[in-house]
């Protein structure tokens, strides 16, 4: 399987710590020491995960003229802010395709939901049911954060990356999808309660954020040396790790416990926030142009509830 391009979409309007600071008194150096979180994202209104998911879809075809928009027969999008529940991203984004037909599949597992979008592709190719599909991952956190709060409500930011992915390589300049290990965690810790979001209630929530963090530093580090090990990778021979965008402590927790270069981590919550399932996707699409033959990257995510992956790719 591989990966023949992404891109992200980004909504305009940027909101700055200060804007905390004026809230509810949080000072910047407190959330920047804390989370690493300078500035977010924030979707303008008429936009939603569906809008974000479209743009997306937009901007990976118009980098991709040579996959073309009509090959595609499969569609897979991730969200756990979903605009509407019935006619979910997924239906929005092969609305905007125009074609008719074709499996299409919303899903949730939180911020792990890209690569279980990546697995369910995997499986269609597998069965012969499909041979070129788009991924979106998409977020609005904004619609569903509670601002006033102290402990969360200074996290989220909004988002959308798409891939497009075939069972066959399209260039040499494709990235081949070596291995996707995912798994669940829900007997873990609190996983039942660190992170919700029921729509009916208060929104999102973080009540047991030292849990979220001990666990996805765990979960997150453990399952890049498995498949550092299982591929026979030395730690220093990989390019890129693209770990979950929910706060840049984590983050550099995982680089010490895996004794990676810390500049061979891409970040990009210090502008963006946390956006959910789409962060990693979104700093695939950063440092895309960068990528050359032979090099390595993985993706690895942890979210709430718990679950977790990791995604090995490597160029030529």
């Amino acid at each position: 399987m591989y990966l023949h391009h992404v891109a992200a979409y980004l909504p305009e309007a940027v909101v700055t710590n200060a804007h905390f600071t004026r809230l509810n008194g949080l000072a910047s150096e407190w959330i920047v020491e804390r989370t690493g979180i300078e500035e977010r994202r924030k979707a303008a209104p008429g936009e939603n995960a569906n809008t974000m998911a479209i743009e997306a879809t937009r901007a990976v075809l118009a980098a991709a003229p040579s996959f073309a928009q009509d090959s595609i027969d499969l569609v897979v999008v991730g969200t756990y802010t979903p605009h509407d529940t019935i006619f979910t991203a997924a239906h929005a984004v092969q609305r905007y395709l125009g074609i008719n037909e074709i499996p299409t599949v919303s899903i949730s597992s939180a911020c792990s939901s890209l690569l279980n979008a990546v697995e369910i592709v995997e499986g269609y190719f597998a069965m012969g049911k499909a041979t070129r599909a788009i991924v979106v991952v998409t977020e609005h956190n904004t619609a569903y954060n509670n601002e006033e709060d102290t402990m969360a409500g200074h996290l989220w930011g909004d988002g959308a990356a798409a891939l497009l992915l075939s069972k066959e390589r399209i260039s040499p300049d494709d990235l081949h999808i070596t291995e996707v290990i995912t798994g669940g965690a829900a007997p873990v810790g609190k996983a039942d309660e660190a992170v919700t979001l029921k729509p009916v209630e208060k929104g999102i929530v973080m009540p047991f954020g030292r849990d979220v963090f001990q666990q996805a530093c765990t979960y997150m580090a453990k399952v890049t040396q498995t498949l550092l090990d299982k591929h026979h990778i030395a730690t220093a021979d990989l390019t890129y790790l693209i770990p979950h965008q929910a706060n840049l402590r984590i983050s550099k927790n995982v680089v010490k416990q895996l004794g990676l270069d810390p500049s061979r981590a891409v970040n990009n919550i210090d502008r963006l926030g946390n956006t959910g399932c789409a962060g990693a996707a979104i700093g695939l699409s950063e440092v895309w142009d960068t990528l050359k033959g032979g090099d390595k990257v993985i993706i690895t995510v942890f979210g709430g509830g718990y679950s977790y992956g990791a995604m090995l790719l490597k160029k030529g």
